[in-house]
């Protein structure tokens, strides 16, 4: 007996996921990028975003707005 596939979750995700996930425009996430605001790796010629950096974004935006 086989049991029932578990979806995969991924490791990382690419800027267009992101944007998915934050409801952004893709330009928006790559300008985040491409100012630090959202950290990101290179792996080859693509770009990644490791999960936990777009929770720390989240936060990051939280507690300026909290700041302010």
């Amino acid at each position: 007996m086989s049991r029932p596939a578990r979806p995969l979750v991924p490791k990382w995700y690419s800027p267009a996921e992101v944007a998915v996930l934050l409801g952004f425009g893709l330009s928006k996430v790559k300008m985040k990028i491409a100012t630090g605001e959202l950290r990101s790796i290179k792996d080859g010629k693509y770009r990644r975003v490791l999960p936990e950096w777009v929770d720390e974004y989240i936060r990051d935006q939280v507690e300026r707005q909290e700041v302010a």
